[in-house]
């Protein structure tokens, strides 16, 4: 219960307002009553207080002068003003003295009484809550074990969380890196959050648990390492915040480096219904960043463009990408390349096993390159004759297979000229070239420029 005492100079005026209110109803009770600021100091004295209803014009000291005089030796203890005076410069004084609201004596009735009473309540938590986070952090750790964390997406505006009431009414919010807290020292319902939760167009919310004793670096340090990637992948109840423990926070970095599942390293799942499920429970066990997923669909719609998707359909899927904000968003998407996968073979009239043989030869091409790798030996390791390989191939990738393989030795030559220094002959070498004069001629006829000539450039063609 909030402990409160009523000081006011007219008996009638105190003894009226006391008994007009059902002070339990608000969780209050009134523990004293005083005539002047001399008695209203005696009772401060003599008993514990939360807060104090003051009249403002009394005999001897004022009730402006009570307010400075009570707040100075008792800092915990709240003031709410009681004047008849509903002139601007009172109110101002009052709240610069600390007064945390106010009551105009002939506007206050009955009618409203519900509305006033339940306003300052709401405001004497929120100033405690606020303290108790302010001692919290002045000593090192969090008082309270329980936050509602706020993550913030593109073109997050932290106005938008001040104007939410529940955060008005359980706290101050409290900044840890780019996150934003509200650390919980009286329990709120979980869909009462999620409601508010909803409102915003910037942010997502959870809540984080166990979090006393800790230290605020500990607290920022956890979030900045975790908690983006635990909202990505939870599957909350639409009516609640999902909640998150803070050592699972914690331990995401270590978990990172465990995670070795890449959407382009089998594409199996793009043909089978098995093996993607396969793939979505490896995802969902190891949880790689969200930008781990973006950059390998990123790569799936740059790699595959002619091969498995339609210009098109890569740049949609491309586009798409950005849409994807959870876990749950990801799955159709990759859906929609599977599917675009599954019409190619149909267009094509291939076989499921015939496809991924396809597909192996591309990705094996890909990785040795460099090496003295020909149509032979990749028709031989992926399981099929050389001269159906060659045929199936050639519709697969509407070019020979020696084209294809020149313009990916082509492409890792560029990446060799731009990211070492290594002379033209053992670039030549390293991309899977016999001649470095044929190499030079092939760059030349199929880039514009000499290999010299685009180091020289960066990279820039004309």
């Amino acid at each position: 219960m909030i402990r409160a005492i009523v000081v006011d100079d007219e008996k009638l005026v105190r003894k009226g307002f006391i008994s007009m209110i059902e002070w339990a109803r608000y969780g209050i009770v009134i523990a004293g009553e005083a005539a002047d600021a001399k008695s209203a100091l005696a009772l401060l004295d003599a008993m514990p207080v939360d807060l104090m209803f003051t009249d403002i014009t009394m005999p001897g000291q004022s009730g402006f002068e009570l307010i400075k005089q009570a707040r100075r030796q008792y800092p915990r203890m709240q003031a709410v003003v009681l004047t008849c005076h509903h002139e601007f410069d009172y109110v101002q004084e009052a709240l610069r003295l600390g007064a945390i609201d106010y009551i105009v004596k002939t506007l206050f009735e009955l009618d409203n009484t519900d509305e006033v009473m339940n306003r300052i309540v709401e405001r004497y938590r929120w100033e405690l809550n606020s303290r108790k986070t302010e001692d919290a952090m002045e000593s090192g750790s969090w008082e309270a074990d329980s936050a509602v964390v706020f993550v913030p997406a593109a073109e997050a505006d932290v106005a938008e969380l001040y104007r939410l009431p529940l955060i008005q009414r359980a706290s101050r919010l409290v900044q840890a890196g780019q996150n934003w807290l509200v650390p919980l020292h009286e329990p709120i319902p979980r869909s009462e959050w999620r409601q508010e939760a909803d409102k915003l167009q910037g942010w997502k919310a959870a809540f984080v648990i166990g979090l006393s004793e800790r230290s605020q670096p500990e607290i920022e340090t956890a979030l900045a390492r975790g908690v983006e990637t635990a909202l990505f992948y939870a599957q909350s109840a639409s009516h609640a915040l999902p909640t998150f423990a803070f050592d699972t926070l914690a331990g995401v970095k270590t978990r990172s480096a465990e995670v070795t599942v890449r959407l382009g390293e089998q594409l199996t799942w793009t043909l089978s219904t098995r093996e993607f499920r396969t793939l979505a429970d490896r995802i969902e066990a190891e949880r790689p960043s969200p930008a781990r997923l973006a950059a390998d669909a990123e790569e799936l719609c740059h790699s595959w463009q002619t091969l498995l998707l339609t210009p098109d359909e890569a740049r949609e899927l491309a586009a798409q990408i950005l849409q994807c904000r959870s876990w749950a968003d990801w799955q159709p998407w990759l859906r929609r390349f599977a599917d675009c996968a599954q019409r190619r073979m149909v267009e094509l009239s291939l076989s499921k096993e015939v496809m991924q043989c396809l597909i192996g030869a591309v990705q094996l091409m890909r990785s040795e390159a460099g090496s003295r790798i020909n149509q032979h030996e990749v028709a031989a390791r992926v399981g099929m004759s050389r001269s159906y390989f060659s045929q199936c191939f050639a519709r697969f990738a509407r070019e020979s297979f020696g084209e294809v393989l020149r313009g990916m030795r082509l492409e890792q030559a560029k990446k060799l000229l731009l990211e070492t220094d290594e002379p033209i002959y053992s670039v030549a070498s390293l991309a899977g070239f016999d001649d470095d004069k044929y190499f030079s001629r092939l760059f030349r006829d199929r880039v514009g420029m000499l290999p010299t000539e685009f180091r020289a450039s960066g990279g820039k063609t004309v």
